[in-house]
């Protein structure tokens, strides 16, 4: 079996419903996994928009979590501290979970969650660091990878 990730919230390529949305209730959807390869000893889980206006956008960043986890629950990522696990700054600069929120009037955009098994029980970054680094070094770590995507379109003005 290999590496899966799904959100019972919306299909795989469907819409993100706008709870999970910046302007809704901005919080973290139910994110579940199956099929780790041997070895894993943690995952990171990172949601990003490549397209961005500006270039790909990072919204939420998870990592450290243990691999007897097989989901995170719907709001895992909405809190700031004290969660299972650890979360870099999203480029909104929060350090938690921010759900999509393109510029009124852009087609839909691409929301990749990207859940990554790892070959280290931590990720060697910054208790501060960024989303990007926590991508970088879950790259650097990855024995597998799975991804989905979700679809968000702002409303019109």
């Amino acid at each position: 079996m290999t590496l899966s990730i799904r959100a019972p919230s919306f299909d795989n390529g469907g819409n993100i419903p706008k709870q999970f949305s910046k302007s809704g209730g901005n919080v973290s959807p139910l994110v579940e996994w199956q099929g780790a390869p041997p070895g894993t000893q943690s995952y990171a889980l990172v949601v990003e928009d490549p397209d961005a206006p500006k270039g790909t956008f990072r919204h939420w960043a998870a990592y450290n979590i243990s691999p007897e986890l097989k989901r995170l629950a719907e709001g895992a990522g909405s809190r700031e501290k004290g969660s299972a696990f650890q979360m870099g700054q999203n480029d909104f600069g929060h350090t938690r979970y921010d759900g999509p929120q393109p510029p009124p009037g852009d087609r839909p955009h691409h929301y990749f969650f990207r859940l990554f098994a790892l070959d280290v029980p931590e990720l060697d970054v910054d208790e501060d660091c960024s989303a990007a680094e926590v991508l970088e070094a879950a790259k650097a770590h990855a024995l597998d990878e799975a991804d989905m995507v979700g679809l968000f379109a702002s409303e019109s003005r």
